[in-house]
């Protein structure tokens, strides 16, 4: 496992880490027992660095990573997320008494004294023009709260604009083979303000996998099933906002470029990873065998020349007029 510095914190993150929504919810059934198997096997392969939320399965994913930490030594870190239990989800909900009551709850969730790493979550845009939201969570911080905190983001825009608030350590972002916006001008701006960027939907809802096929269905609680229109949460957040056909048609495509001995699913995170702004990529996982694949493919080559290009060509031919000025 390759290991890469997190923003100002002098941490240290597995390149590949652990996306815990599936074994939260959203995701179709899971079991606890499965779950806790796929975030053992993390552990086991080298992962130190697990992203949740208070909204996955209702706290459900949080409490998961409590139980994983009290019967494992090894030290990892848990980021997670706050403001989506707000309903309406508005801006004027992130305020002081709602932060520090959803805080409290995954302070309660987790069985800790302090949030690794907080991160606002997807809030609608008005809010990153409030700074006293930022100042809420610097005094999170002082207080012992939050060891450090950052954001959750559906647009570049919004990314660029939380990173101009000094405490933000981090800004995760829907980065993957379709969604590859974020690497012409944000990734360069974070990167110049020493802030971590975690990829999330790396897989882009599972179609990177290369597993789903035209007759593929999905359970009625899978947002792949009910979300692909947006019907319940951002559009972008269902493959990646891409039509169901165009993605496997652009899958199809994808298939020649696969490294011999390796899978779809680790070309599409080895490609994530050939972009050195990149702190770490966090593909979901509900099996402890979905897990060890993702992992292996932070032990891949690097991708040749001629590859990249191939992918950046067919970004362009395919996909980008359905999602690049969008998000």
């Amino acid at each position: 496992m390759e290991y890469r510095e997190l923003g100002r914190t002098g941490w240290k993150v597995s390149a590949v880490s652990f996306g815990a929504w599936a074994i939260g919810g959203a995701w179709g059934d899971v079991a606890d027992k499965e779950s806790l198997a796929a975030l053992r096997r993390a552990l086991d392969v080298g992962v130190n660095f697990f992203d949740t939320a208070d909204v996955y399965g209702d706290g459900r994913s949080e409490r998961l990573l409590a139980r994983l930490r009290k019967e494992r030594r090894e030290p990892f870190y848990v980021a997670t997320k706050a403001g989506r239990r707000l309903d309406p989800h508005e801006a004027a909900g992130y305020n002081r008494r709602n932060l520090e009551a959803f805080v409290e709850r995954s302070l309660r969730n987790l069985e800790t004294e302090a949030i690794d790493l907080l991160q606002l979550h997807c809030p609608p845009a008005p809010v990153f023009y409030q700074p006293e939201v930022f100042g809420v969570l610097d005094d999170m911080v002082k207080a012992g709260k939050l060891r450090h905190y950052g954001v959750s983001v559906e647009k570049v825009e919004e990314g660029l604009k939380a990173i101009e608030y000094p405490g933000v350590q981090s800004v995760q972002i829907i980065f993957n083979i379709f969604r590859q916006r974020p690497s012409e001008l944000f990734f360069g701006e974070a990167r110049r303000r020493r802030v971590g960027i975690l990829a999330r939907l790396p897989l882009s809802s599972g179609m990177l996998t290369g597993k789903f096929d035209r007759a593929s269905s999905f359970e009625p609680s899978d947002h792949r099933a009910f979300n692909r229109h947006g019907e319940a949460f951002d559009r972008g957040e269902t493959f990646s906002g891409v039509d169901y056909e165009t993605g496997l048609a652009a899958v199809d495509a994808l298939r020649p470029l696969v490294p011999a001995g390796a899978t779809l699913g680790q070309l599409a995170l080895r490609w994530i990873l050939m972009f050195p702004e990149v702190t770490c990529a966090i593909p979901g996982a509900k099996r402890a065998a979905q897990v060890a694949e993702n992992a292996a493919a932070a032990d891949l080559p690097p991708l040749p020349a001629d590859a990249m290009e191939k992918i950046r060509g067919l970004y362009e031919e395919r996909v980008r007029s359905q999602v690049h000025h969008y998000w």
